[in-house]
């Protein structure tokens, strides 16, 4: 049987990886925009706005502890019955668990169960997201030729600003009501939206084949019996390095995004509306970027690609948040939406890098952990930039230096990448065709 596959095919696979990721994050991102204007007024109900919106943050943070649980899960499955059977599950998951939350009660009508089973709500998410990420790189990357592996392995990523797209555009419409019916009805429309969006991706999913190089494995009955365990003790640096590698793309987004909604609104009195546009440009330009970026990969490497966008984020830092600070609508937008650009260059190289630094037999489970070591830490940057404002007195600078610190170990593991990959067996296959 030949494991060749064509451009058409991979074009294809990438699509669906795309729609399915698209939706995963339209439903991740719905709850850090909640949490940011709606969860810490209905659901986190306390005296001081200080508190309740931490406590907001804290549930969003429950999402990414989860996400290595699912990563666990899910890549061990991936590498065991097979990448595509994986992203069916967490597709449906994360699909009826988002419209489940637009249906919960807040506290003003079940008291303090509804922060419970929000919570509870986001944890499952997390779970869901993941092994979802891992998976449809992975199986991009796989079904690609190998001088196209860039382009197609930057399609699930371009799922992030879609989601963004429509997670924030659906939130400035429904911003628009009246604030009575916002609070009451109005912010569980986007939530809900997620079952119809359900039923587009498990159609486009079922369209896709399973990975030639894991039936590939299948076949030679080389699959790993514990890929988990065998990441940790054949690949624990790799591990290290992608984790370090991601970071940036998801822990400075969240920075710039569900941070400065809440630091914008709640301490400069920036109108929320101003915000969301922000992150609905900076989602568009992000698109350009992440396609550019799978083409650079494909010239220079992505550990190159991944080290230049490290570096260019650390000096944007703080020019970035002096944009922010001026509360100038026009240049508001504008600092967010540099700072998300340049981010997003690791970001759209991320897949190609992390899957060439694992064996396709520990695969799944090396890319899903590694992205989802970085997301958990990710989780919290929220919360940790509130603390630091907080003690800082209000201001910035304690963000920007954040941001700093998360470019330069991204710059720093997009140096190492290169060095200390494991996987060649793209390439062994390329040539046996």
């Amino acid at each position: 049987m030949s494991t060749a596959v064509t451009d058409k095919q991979a074009r294809t696979v990438a699509f669906g990886a795309f729609v399915g990721t698209a939706l995963e994050w339209y439903d991740f991102f719905l709850y850090g925009t909640a949490a940011s204007l709606v969860f810490n007024r209905l659901f986190f109900v306390t005296g001081d706005p200080v508190v309740a919106t931490v406590a907001a943050f804290a549930s969003f943070a429950a999402g990414f502890v989860a996400r290595p649980v699912g990563a666990l899960i899910f890549g061990h499955l991936g590498d065991r019955i097979g990448r595509r059977t994986c992203l069916l599950i967490t597709v449906t998951l994360i699909g009826i668990v988002t419209g489940i939350i637009g249906l919960l009660p807040d506290y003003f009508t079940i008291g303090v169960a509804a922060p419970i089973l929000l919570t509870l709500m986001r944890i499952l998410q997390g779970i869901a997201v993941g092994g979802e990420w891992g998976g449809a790189v992975t199986l991009a990357v796989e079904h690609a030729p190998i001088e196209h592996r860039g382009r197609y392995a930057a399609m699930p990523q371009i799922g992030s600003p879609i989601g963004t797209l429509l997670s924030s555009g659906a939130f400035v419409l429904v911003s628009l009501l009246p604030p009575e019916s916002f609070d009451a009805w109005g912010w569980r429309l986007p939530f809900l939206a997620a079952f119809p969006l359900l039923l587009v991706a498990l159609y486009l999913r079922l369209k896709i084949e399973e990975s030639p190089l894991f039936e590939q494995l299948l076949r030679e009955d080389e699959r790993a019996s514990a890929p988990v365990r065998d990441v940790v003790l054949r690949a624990f640096p790799q591990l290290l390095v992608g984790a370090g590698s991601t970071l940036l793309g998801v822990g400075g987004f969240y920075l710039i995004t569900t941070f400065v909604i809440s630091y914008g609104t709640g301490t400069l009195h920036i109108d929320r509306s101003v915000l969301l546009v922000g992150t609905l440009v900076a989602a568009v330009v992000e698109i350009g970027v992440l396609i550019a970026g799978g083409r650079l990969a494909e010239r220079h490497g992505a550990g190159r690609i991944t080290l230049l966008g490290g570096l260019a984020s650390a000096v944007i830092a703080f020019p970035a948040f002096w944009l922010i600070d001026t509360t100038v609508p026009l240049l508001v937008i504008l600092g967010i939406t540099v700072a998300v650009a340049l981010l997003s260059v690791p970001y759209a190289v991320s897949g190609v890098l992390l899957t060439d630094l694992f064996p396709a037999e520990l695969r799944h489970s090396g890319v899903a952990l590694s992205a989802n070591i970085a997301s958990l830490i990710s989780g919290f940057v929220p919360l940790l930039a509130t603390a630091f404002l907080a003690a800082s007195g209000g201001r910035s600078w304690t963000a920007a230096v954040l941001l700093i610190v998360i470019a330069l170990i991204t710059a720093a593991s997009g140096a190492l990448a290169p060095r200390i990959g494991l996987s060649r067996d793209v390439e062994v296959l390329e040539q046996k065709r």
